[in-house]
This record gives C-alpha cells, sequence and structure tokens, in this order.
C-alpha cells in the first residue's frame, strides 16, 4: 500500500460524458484490458464495468475512493482495482507482457506526466483515451505551424494518430476547474520505424523547442557543423515548422556525423 497523492482532481458528475467517453474506446475489444487512471467515486467506471468483452482495471491513489469503490461495486474483482499512483504502477507485475487500453479522466497536475509513460510504454499500449485539460489537449493534437504545437505533440504525433474528440464544459465537473477540458485519442501506430536513434530524437525535438523563436542553425548547434547550419537553408526554419518526419530526418541526419 502507499500513501494518497493529491493531485487535485476534478470529479465527472455528468453520465452522458462519461458513456462517451467509455464508448470512445475502439480497440479495448481487441486488447481484452483496460485500465482507468483515477476513477475516483466511478462515474467512468460503471460504464466501462458494462462493457463485458473485457477486463477493467483501475489505479487509484487515494484510500478513501478505493473504499468507495469496493464498497460501491462489490461485483467487481478486488485484485483489479489497485491503490498506487500510477506514475508509480508498474505494468509488467499487473499485467505482464499483455497489451491493454489507458483511459480516465486525467488528474491535471500530471496529465503530461501521463502521456510521457504512455509513450516509454506504447509497446504495451495500443490505444488511450484521455481527459485533459483542454490547452494540453490542443497542444497534444497541434499540426505544424500552430502556435501552440511544441515538444508534447511532435512525440505523440511520431508515435500515436492523434484525435481531438470533444469539449467538456466547466459544469461537468464537481467542483468545476477554472478551465476548459477536452476528451482525445491516441491510436498507436503499429509496425513503425522512426528511422533514427529515439533517445537522440527526443533531446532534437526538447533542444529546438527549448529556444522556440530562434532559428534552427541557433538552437541545433551542438549538433551540426556550423558550416552546414550556415549553408543550408532548411536552418532558417524555426521548430514549430517541422513535423515530427522532419525532426526524425534530421536525427537521422545528426546520426550519420556521429
Amino acid at each position: 500500500m502507499q500513501a494518497k497523492k493529491s493531485y487535485g482532481q476534478h470529479f465527472l458528475k455528468n453520465d452522458s460524458i462519461a458513456a462517451r467517453i467509455a464508448d470512445s474506446l475502439q480497440l479495448a475489444s481487441q486488447t481484452g484490458v483496460v485500465l482507468e487512471v483515477g476513477p475516483g467515486m466511478g462515474m467512468l467506471t460503471k460504464f466501462l464495468l458494462a462493457h463485458k468483452e473485457y477486463q477493467t482495471f483501475a489505479v487509484e491513489a487515494d484510500r478513501d475512493m478505493v473504499e468507495y469503490l469496493q464498497k460501491n461495486y462489490p461485483e467487481w474483482p478486488a485484485e483489479n482495482l489497485i491503490f498506487r499512483d500510477f506514475l508509480d504502477l508498474d505494468f509488467h507485475t499487473v499485467f505482464g507482457d499483455k497489451p491493454f487500453c489507458l483511459i480516465g479522466n486525467f488528474p491535471y497536475n500530471i496529465s503530461t506526466q501521463i502521456l510521457f509513460k504512455l509513450l516509454d510504454f506504447r509497446a504495451q499500449i495500443p490505444e488511450m483515451v484521455g481527459m485533459f485539460q483542454k490547452e494540453v489537449a490542443d497542444r497534444i493534437v497541434a499540426p505544424p505551424g500552430s502556435k501552440v504545437y511544441g515538444i508534447t505533440s511532435v512525440l505523440a504525433q511520431a508515435f500515436y494518430r492523434t484525435e481531438y474528440l470533444f469539449t467538456v464544459e466547466r459544469g461537468s465537473f464537481n467542483p468545476p476547474p477554472k478551465v476548459l477540458s477536452a476528451v482525445i485519442r491516441l491510436t498507436r501506430k503499429d509496425n513503425f520505424d522512426l528511422g533514427c536513434d529515439e533517445q537522440l530524437f527526443r533531446q532534437v525535438v526538447k533542444t529546438a523547442f527549448n529556444q522556440r523563436r530562434k532559428m534552427l542553425r541557433n538552437t541545433l548547434k551542438p549538433f551540426f557543423q556550423g558550416e552546414l547550419l550556415m549553408q543550408d537553408p532548411y536552418f532558417e526554419k524555426r521548430p514549430e515548422q517541422l513535423g515530427w518526419e522532419e525532426f526524425a530526418e534530421l536525427s537521422k541526419r545528426i546520426g550519420t556525423q556521429i
């Protein structure tokens, strides 16, 4: 057992929204397993449990919520409700090597960390449906050239197909958040080859966007020879002008220099 961690979660209270989120999963019947993050009082959980074609697991860091769910969903196998912080959860311990889908009304304070954990374990997670703060959701699905396009956009879109599903108003929560929320779906690109070293790719993306207003010839100095940076007009671009494919190509070019 682990101690409770508070992430300032806003609990969904709208049945129709919860049902819509649950029904947005497309691959759950194929994996046979779904993991919900932060079920709270079970608003989304009850719609997931109604789907008998797959097993529903949930990970919850609040002991009070775990006890509430155990009491109100006695038919739910006790081992499927995990009292732990999601960010500390060892997927292999729970699922072995089996694939599973990820879903949840994600706590705003750790939603980006949830996304990065998804990317790290993408071999096991073919699909994610999640509710994020709208600003974060917009960033994840933003196309190149958008003002909010950035690191999370490039990394998520490199490995998953991203879809903005719908906006959720403040009044659908208790307590109401100060911001709008949005539900997005990420579907993994299977048999996908990035074409370059992944760690280098991530490093290049982060380095470029750390100074997003500067041209690539300034931000990517640590990776390329100065003569190339000045002669190749490609480096006159700014990071938000590049799709993930172009970042991968840059990373491949760097790899050939090493």
